[in-house]
C-alpha cells in the first residue's frame, strides 16, 4: 500500500445530528419516499417475483425465477431505503429471516444462481452480477449497523457472511466482476466494522480492473471499463452506471489507504465527464444502445439516455470526492443533480419513475416502449432505477452538510437543524425557490467555532451578513470562524436571477439554442403551457425580451418562468429546401417555463429544454 495519506477533508455527520423540516423541498422528497415509494416498491417486489425467487432457494416457493439475474439488488436496494427510513411495516425483519434462510453455509447468497444454475457460479463474471448484488447486500446492511431496528445485527451477519466468502475466493484472484459496485460497498463495511480484509479486497479489485480480464462482451471492454488501468486512463468510457460507481468506489479506496494517486486518477476522470460528456441536468449517458458515454460533446437532448442509477452514481462520486478534498465544485454538482437529473426521474405520485431522462421529447413521439416512455412508469423489467432512488432519497439527510468538532459545513442547503462540535444551527430557507438562507445558532460548544457556507459558482452575486454585519462572500466555502452565541444570525442571500445558458459550440446538437435556469434549477417548456393553435416545435426564444420571474404557490411549482417565445410558420411541406430568406415570427409572447424536474406529471406531450434562438 502507498505510504503517503491521501487527505480526507470533510466527515459525514451521525444521521441524529441531523432533522430536515418537513416543509422543506428535501423534507417533503422524504415525506413522500416513505409514504408512497418505499411501499410502492415493497409491493413491486411481491408482484414481480423477486422475493418468490429468494423463497425459491429456501424451498418456500415452487414458482419458476421470474426477471433479470440480478433481480436480488433490487431487494437490497428496498431494504436499504426500509433501515434508512426506520422501517415499521415488519419489511426489515421479514427480509432479515428470509437471507438468513436463503443463504448458503459458505456465505453465498444469489437467487439466480442457488437453484438452476449452480454449476455456473463465480464462471460468468463478464455479465453474471454476483458481487455486484453483494455489493447492494452489503450496503443494506452499513444502514443496518447505523440504525437501531432488532434485525440488524442478522442482516449485518449476512452480509459479512458474504464478504468473508469473497474475501477467500478472490484474495489473490485477478478476477473483477462485470459490473463495478461492490468495490465501494466493501470500503463501507470496512468501515463499519474495522475489519481489514474488506477493504484489502476492493483495492484489490480497483487494481484488477483494466487488465482485459473480462474479455470481448458484446460491446467491447471500454464497456466494463477494462480496457486500461484506472489509474492510467484520461478519458470517462463505457456503461455509465459502471464507470461511476467503480470511480465511487476508487475515491473510497483511496481515502482509505493513502492512495492521493488514485484519489488523482478520480478527479482527472471528473473533469473528462464534466468538461464534455455531461448534460445541463447533470445526466450523463448519451446513448441508449450500451448506456454509454458519447464521444466528446456528442449530448443530443432528444436522445439522452441520462439513466437515473447513472445519476445516483454521479452523485454518490461526487459526495465522496467532496469528504476527500473539500472542493466546493463537488457540492455544486450534487446540488445540480439532486434538483435536476435525480428529483426528475421520480413523479408527484411517489410511485412512478423514468430509467432515462432525455431533454426533449417531440411532438408524435411513440412512448408506448418502456426504454422511451412518454411518462413515467410504476415498474420496469430492469427495475434498477426505482429501489435506487428511493434509497437515495431516504438518506438524503445525510449529504446536506458536513461536520467535526471543530466546526459545520453546509453544503446543500435546506431548513433543518443540524449539530457538530457540540454546537447545533437551525437553518430556515424556502430554497432554492427563495434566495435567503437564515442560519441562527441555537446551542454553543467551548471555544472557537468555525460555520462554512458554500457559495455556488452559479451565484455572481452572494450577500452575506452575521448579526447585521456584512461579510464578504465569493464562490466557494466562506468560513466563519468566531465563538458563537446563541442567537447569532447568518444570514446568506444567494441572487437568483433567470439566465440563458448555451451549451459548448461543439455540442452541435443545441446550437443556437439555449436553457432557462434560475439558481441550481433548470427550467422546460412543456406543451401543456404552449399557446393554442402553435405548433411546439416552432417556438423560439426572443432574446430582446427578458425573461421574468412568477410565483405561483398553488402550482406545480413555487416558482415559474415567463419566457418570452416567437413562433415562427413552417410554410412548405418538405424535409429539405433551398435556404430562404428569414420567414417572419409572429409578435413575442410570454410562455411559462416549469422546473424540468417537474415535467410529464401532467398528460403525455412534447418537452424541450433547450430552446431554439429566434433570428429577429
Amino acid at each position: 500500500m502507498p505510504t503517503s495519506r491521501a487527505v480526507s477533508a470533510l466527515r459525514p455527520l451521525p444521521r441524529d445530528a441531523v432533522a430536515l423540516r418537513p416543509e422543506s423541498l428535501f423534507g417533503g422528497w422524504q415525506a413522500r419516499n416513505a409514504a408512497a415509494t418505499l411501499p410502492h416498491c415493497v409491493s413491486q417486489l411481491d408482484e414481480y417475483g423477486n422475493l418468490a425467487n429468494l423463497r425459491r432457494v429456501t424451498g418456500d416457493s415452487g414458482a419458476e425465477f421470474r426477471g433479470f439475474w440480478f433481480a436480488d439488488s433490487d431487494v437490497y436496494k428496498t431494504l436499504e431505503a426500509a433501515l434508512w427510513l426506520g422501517d415499521k411495516s415488519g419489511f426489515v425483519a421479514e427480509i432479515g429471516a428470509l437471507l438468513e434462510k436463503a443463504q448458503d453455509a459458505d456465505g453465498y447468497l444469489d437467487s439466480y444462481y442457488q437453484v438452476d444454475n449452480r454449476d455456473k457460479q463465480w464462471s460468468e463474471l463478464h455479465f453474471s452480477h454476483e458481487m455486484y448484488c453483494a455489493g447492494h447486500l452489503f450496503q443494506a446492511a452499513v444502514a443496518a449497523a447505523r440504525s437501531d431496528d432488532s434485525a440488524a445485527p442478522q442482516i449485518v451477519g449476512v452480509a459479512r457472511k458474504f464478504a468473508d466468502l469473497l474475501v477467500r475466493r478472490f484474495g489473490d484472484s485477478p478476477e473483477v466482476d462485470g459490473h463495478p459496485e461492490v468495490e465501494t460497498a466493501l470500503v463501507e463495511l470496512y468501515r463499519v466494522t474495522g475489519h481489514r480484509p474488506y477493504l484489502d479486497l476492493a483495492a484489490r479489485f480497483v487494481e484488477n480492473r483494466g487488465h482485459g480480464v473480462l474479455g470481448e462482451g458484446r460491446f467491447g471492454p471500454r464497456y466494463f471499463q477494462d480496457h486500461e488501468p484506472l489509474r492510467d486512463t484520461a478519458e470517462v468510457t463505457g456503461h455509465v452506471v459502471r464507470q461511476v460507481y467503480l470511480l465511487a468506489g476508487a475515491v473510497d479506496v483511496a481515502v482509505e489507504t493513502g492512495d492521493a494517486a488514485l484519489l488523482e486518477a478520480a478527479e482527472r476522470l471528473w473533469d473528462s465527464a464534466l468538461s464534455s460528456r455531461t448534460y445541463i441536468t447533470g445526466g450523463q449517458g448519451s446513448r441508449h444502445r450500451d448506456e454509454a458515454f458519447g464521444d466528446p460533446y456528442e449530448l443530443p437532448p432528444d436522445r439522452a439516455y441520462a439513466e437515473s442509477c447513472a445519476a445516483i452514481g454521479s452523485f454518490q462520486w461526487a459526495w465522496r470526492l467532496l469528504l476527500a478534498t473539500g472542493k466546493a465544485k463537488y457540492a455544486d454538482e450534487m446540488e445540480r443533480l439532486i434538483h435536476n437529473g435525480i428529483a426528475g426521474s421520480t413523479g408527484l405520485d411517489g410511485a412512478t419513475f423514468f430509467y432515462s431522462n432525455p431533454l426533449q421529447l417531440r411532438t408524435g413521439h411513440d412512448g408506448s416502449h418502456e426504454d422511451a416512455p412518454s411518462q413515467r412508469l410504476p415498474w420496469y423489467s430492469c427495475a434498477c432505477c426505482p429501489p435506487n432512488l428511493a434509497r437515495l432519497m431516504a438518506s438524503l439527510d445525510n449529504y446536506a452538510a458536513t461536520g467535526d468538532p471543530g466546526g459545520l459545513q453546509l453544503h446543500l442547503y435546506t431548513a433543518g437543524t443540524f449539530r457538530a462540535g457540540g454546537h447545533a444551527v437551525d437553518v430556515r430557507t424556502r430554497y432554492p425557490w427563495d434566495e435567503t438562507i437564515t442560519v441562527t445558532i441555537t446551542e454553543v460548544g467551548p471555544g472557537p467555532w468555525t460555520l462554512a457556507l458554500r457559495i455556488p459558482a452559479w451565484c455572481g452575486d452572494a450577500r452575506l451578513t452575521v448579526n447585521g454585519e456584512v461579510v464578504a462572500a465569493e464562490a466557494g466555502y466562506v468560513r466563519l470562524t468566531r465563538t458563537w452565541l446563541v442567537g447569532d444570525r447568518v444570514e446568506l442571500t444567494l441572487v437568483m436571477l433567470p439566465r440563458l445558458i448555451a451549451a459548448h459550440p461543439r455540442v452541435d446538437a443545441v446550437r443556437g439554442s439555449a436553457a432557462v435556469v434560475r439558481g441550481p434549477i433548470v427550467y422546460c417548456l412543456e406543451h401543456a403551457d404552449a399557446p393554442e393553435g402553435v405548433a411546439f416545435e416552432d417556438l423560439e426564444l426572443d432574446t430582446s425580451a427578458p425573461l421574468q420571474v412568477s410565483r405561483d404557490p398553488d402550482g406545480l411549482a413555487p416558482v415559474l418562468l415567463k419566457v418570452p417565445l416567437r413562433a415562427r410558420p413552417t410554410d412548405t411541406p418538405h424535409l429539405y429546401r433551398p435556404l430562404p430568406a428569414p420567414a417572419r415570427a409572429t409578435a413575442p409572447v410570454a410562455v411559462t417555463a416549469i422546473p424540468y424536474y417537474l415535467w410529464a406529471n401532467r398528460e403525455p406531450g412534447p418537452m424541450r429544454v433547450f430552446i431554439p434562438l429566434s433570428e429577429r
